[in-house]
């Protein structure tokens, strides 16, 4: 659903930087338990257009996700999260069903994602990226970036120690 409600008790929407606050109550959990890189509050703060937010019929922020370009026709999912008092009713496929649809949106034809959660993500149609990479050309212009994401996607040696035990996954739009 794109506006309101869906008919499972939460509705998806843009994030507001009142929303920030909160984004990181939700994603500090999966901080603690290792699942998701922790993010500053800075942070959150500068890339709040791209978070998408549930939010449950009171009003309260139950889940987020972010969409980042990397490039031309490359995004990364980012940052989904999930409250677990809400877990397995739908919120993360829905709010990556919205993040795709603005991929779609800006021209986006790949995803990329790191994650543990290697089956959500198989079942939502990433496949593991394996050894893929980019055109030497891009590659070489994606290398003069100071993203984090984009050094992940580039399976970058200074990364790894922060993302050992993930998966890189991409879906075709």
């Amino acid at each position: 659903m794109v506006n309101g409600e869906n008919g499972s008790g939460f509705s998806i929407r843009r994030a507001r930087t009142s929303d920030v606050p909160r984004i990181q109550e939700l994603v500090e959990p999966l901080v603690q338990r290792r699942i998701l890189l922790g993010k500053e509050m800075v942070t959150l703060y500068e890339s709040v257009q791209e978070f998408r937010v549930a939010q449950d019929a009171s009003g309260e922020l139950i889940g987020c996700g972010a969409l980042h370009v990397m490039w031309s026709d490359l995004g990364e999912v980012r940052t989904l999260a999930v409250s677990d008092e809400w877990l397995g009713r739908g919120i993360g496929h829905a709010l990556l069903d919205r993040l795709e649809g603005d991929a779609r949106e800006l021209g986006l034809n790949r995803l990329f994602c790191l994650t543990f959660e290697v089956d959500f993500f198989a079942r939502n149609g990433f496949v593991d990226m394996g050894e893929e990479t980019v055109d030497p050309l891009v590659y070489t212009q994606l290398l003069r970036s100071h993203d984090e994401g984009v050094a992940e996607f580039l399976d970058l040696a200074r990364v790894k120690p922060n993302t050992l035990g993930n998966t890189r996954m991409l879906k075709r739009l």
